[in-house]
Parts: structure tokens; C-alpha cells; sequence
């Protein structure tokens, strides 16, 4: 019972933070006032004006009763001590019947209470009320014989206090806490929102140069810790990519070497056949050099993917690519990585497959690329394996018959530092489809 009460709870209340807190502070603000007009409303309020009804209709009553007598002089005389003590305004008319409009309000406390009192002692058809005609004043007329007493009053008389104005003073306090609750809380959340898209933008790879610690001294705590890894994490990535790129172009040099000792070498297929283990591993070089790159700092800018692609159709100049691009896209990324990232799994499909296919798609805050071939596939148990470095294929797709096994790994790294996944399965051309999936 409590678990499902608490998966509804989860689903109707905010999971923000900032609004999550205002519930906090308002809710028993918010609570407090209604138990308040509540407990007033019932034993203060109602049962006043309960109080004074009740005297108001006895007085009623009272003056019902003289004009059923015979001695004119001295229903003239209480008639006159009504009027001024009680401030009453008494007309008496003849040969009238009761109104048949009914000019009471319903939902009203003020005429409930006035009906069920005069209902008790005049009985339901011996009085009309009318509490809307006028604004300060509340008229009756009571059936005493063959007569018809009209008796207008103030209507202060059966009205305690003024309801308006208790709602005011009850309403008009707590939206002024409530609002000075949302302002500090804004400043509270503010820099925990902060944080968080800048954990959210290092995570896709774009480097912070620093972050303005804020807040309370907790929260300001958390952004100096933050900054100090973000710092410490760049520094690494950038000691790895120079000494990736150290490495690369030391072994260059040596390698050149051998190659113009071998071209002096009278023995030709020894030659030959030892050029081209110099070539591969000029080739291992180039892809760890690349692999190096793919982690390097790069600054995010806007980048439309149709003009990338079309860049990238271009410079392959091949018949067996074919791009369908329906609409427009503008992505907020790194414009080299994207593009490396899009060649590697392109080059894949043009060297193992007669064509590939190019189509996006685009959803409310998510941008779908797919690239399918036509090519011999990847087994299903082998599509996890793909992705990680240095692993090759067998002989029926080898992704990186030209390299060393990085070409799909730097895809997968440059497409989750965007925030984005990346998913292979089975082509409708029989081929491998890859799917892309970028934030937007």
C-alpha cells in the first residue's frame, strides 16, 4: 500500500530541486492558513453570527407580538423605542401578502443562519428576507395577523466582522513569505544548477576554464572539489595526447631511416617485404596519433550535420555513398570530432560494402543518424567487441583491415562525450546499420 502511495507521490510532485524546496517551505504555510480560517470560520465567525441572529430574530419576535394587541398608544410608543435604540426602520402594511421572490443567497452563512432562525419561531411561510437588495441593509417582512411588519436594519447587526477582510489578512501575509521563500531559494538552487550543467558540459568534453564557487558553504565546497578534478582530469588527457604525439613523431624519425637503408639494399625482396612492415607500422602510428586527437580539448561550436556530411560525401567522391537529409540540423558540438567520428564508420562501410546510406532523423530534443551498408555484417555476439580498442574482426568484415582497431572506438568515445549513444544491429540492406543518437 505504502509503496504504491509513494510511486504516485513520485509521478504528481516536481523532481527539481528548487521546487521541490518551495513545497517544503510553502506547504505548511500554506496548511497553517487553511486550519486557521477553518477553526475561525466555525467557533468564531459562525457561532457570532449565529449569537446575533438569534438576538436580532427574538427582537423580531418581540415587536411581532406588540402589534398584536389592542392599546394603539403603546404599540405607537415601543414601535418609536425600536426604531431608536434598536435602529430599525418599521413600516406596516395592509391588506398585502408576503413576496413569492426568493432574494436569499444559498451558499451564504449569513442567510442560513437568518432563515433557520426565523423558520423556528415564524414557522416557513410567515417571513421573506431580502439580503442583496441593499448593500448596508437587510429587510424582513414578517406576517403578524392581517398585517405585513417590514423591518429593514443594518447589516452589521447579524454581520460579526468582515469576511473580505479577514481573507486579506490571512492570504496577503503568506504570499509575502511565500515570496520571499522563492527568492532565497532561487539563490540557494542557482549555483546547484550551476554545478550541474557544468558537470553535464565536461562530460561532453567541453573544458571549463574555471567554475565561481556560490552558494552556501556546502554547495560552494562541492564547486571548488569539482573544479579542482575538471582540472586535474584536463591536465591528464592533455599529458596523454602530448605524449601520444611525442611518441608518434620520435618513431617517425627512425622509421624514415630504415626506409632509405632498404631502398640501398641490393637483396629487392627482402626489401620489399620489410617497406611494408615499416608502412604498418607508420600506420599504427597515424591511428594512435588519431586516437590521441579524439581526446584532445576542442571548443564546441554550432555545426550544421547536413553541410558535414555533405563535406564528408565530397571529399569521398563516390558513387556507392548516397545522403538523405530531409531537414536542416544545427548541433551545439566539436565540429572535427564529429566529422572524424562519421568518416571512421563511413570509410568502414565503403571498404566493405558496395554502398552506404546516409539518412537523419530528427525528434523533439534528439537527432538520429543512420548509416547502413549493403556489406557482409557483423555477427550479433561480436557487436560489444567491436567498440573496444585495438580488437579486430575476423576475416569476413574486418573493420580495420587498414589499421589497427581504434577507428570504431574513437567513434564511440567522440559520440558519448556529446552526450549521445551509439547502437549497431542488422541493416534492411542485409548489411550493418549503425545508429547515432546525439542531444540536441
Amino acid at each position: 500500500m505504502f509503496f504504491g502511495l509513494n510511486n504516485i507521490l513520485k509521478k504528481i510532485l516536481p523532481t527539481g530541486l528548487f521546487y521541490r524546496s518551495l513545497i517544503i517551505v510553502a506547504a505548511p504555510t500554506i496548511i497553517l492558513q487553511i486550519i486557521t480560517t477553518i477553526v475561525f470560520l466555525d467557533s468564531i465567525w459562525i457561532k457570532a453570527n449565529k449569537g446575533l441572529t438569534r438576538s436580532l430574530v427574538g427582537e423580531l419576535k418581540t415587536l411581532s407580538d406588540i402589534f398584536t394587541g389592542e392599546d394603539l398608544e403603546q404599540i405607537s410608543y415601543l414601535t418609536e423605542q425600536f426604531k431608536y435604540n434598536f435602529d430599525y426602520v418599521i413600516n406596516i402594511k395592509k391588506d398585502e401578502e408576503l413576496p413569492t421572490t426568493v432574494r436569499e443567497r444559498r451558499y451564504s452563512p449569513i442567510d442560513r443562519s437568518l432563515r433557520r432562525e426565523l423558520k423556528k419561531v415564524f414557522g416557513s411561510s410567515n417571513y421573506w428576507f431580502d439580503t442583496v437588495k441593499y448593500e448596508d441593509m437587510v429587510e424582513i417582512k414578517v406576517k403578524s395577523n392581517d398585517k405585513i411588519i417590514q423591518i429593514l436594519f443594518p447589516r452589521e447587526r447579524i454581520a460579526p466582522s468582515s469576511i473580505r477582510l479577514f481573507v486579506f489578512w490571512i492570504t496577503f501575509p503568506s504570499l509575502l513569505l511565500i515570496s520571499i521563500a522563492i527568492i532565497f531559494l532561487k539563490n540557494q538552487t542557482k549555483p546547484i544548477i550551476n554545478l550541474a550543467k557544468a558537470a553535464e558540459n565536461f562530460g561532453k568534453g567541453n573544458f571549463a576554464s574555471g567554475i565561481r564557487p556560490s552558494g552556501a558553504s556546502e554547495i560552494r565546497k562541492a564547486a571548488y572539489e569539482f573544479d579542482r578534478m575538471a582540472k586535474r582530469i584536463d591536465r591528464h588527457l592533455k599529458q596523454r595526447y602530448e605524449m601520444l604525439s611525442g611518441i608518434s613523431h620520435d618513431l617517425r624519425t627512425p622509421l624514415t631511416r630504415l626506409k632509405l637503408q632498404l631502398a640501398m639494399l641490393n637483396q629487392k625482396d627482402l626489401s620489399v617485404k620489410m617497406s611494408k612492415d615499416i608502412d604498418e607500422m607508420e600506420s599504427m602510428l597515424n591511428s594512435y596519433l588519431q586516437f590521441a586527437k579524439s581526446q584532445a580539448q576542442e571548443e564546441s561550436v554550432a555545426t550544421n550535420i547536413n553541410k558535414l556530411l555533405s563535406e564528408i560525401s565530397s571529399e569521398k567522391n563516390s558513387k556507392s555513398f548516397h545522403l538523405d537529409l530531409p531537414t536542416q540540423v544545427v548541433l551545439v558540438g566539436r565540429k572535427n570530432a564529429l566529422k572524424r567520428c562519421f568518416n571512421n564508420i563511413i570509410e568502414n562501410g565503403l571498404n566493405y560494402a558496395k554502398n552506404v546510406y546516409v539518412h537523419t532523423s530528427k525528434s523533439t530534443n534528439r537527432l538520429n543518424i543512420f548509416i547502413d551498408d549493403d556489406g557482409p555484417g557483423i555477427p550479433l555476439n561480436q557487436y560489444k567487441n567491436v567498440f573496444k580498442p585495438f580488437y579486430r574482426l575476423d576475416e569476413s568484415r574486418n573493420l580495420n583491415r587498414a589499421g589497427v582497431g581504434l577507428g570504431m572506438s574513437i567513434a564511440e568515445d567522440i559520440v558519448r562525450s556529446h552526450g549521445g549513444s551509439i547502437e549497431l544491429s542488422k541493416s534492411k540492406y542485409d548489411g550493418l546499420q549503425v545508429k547515432i543518437s546525439l542531444p540536441l
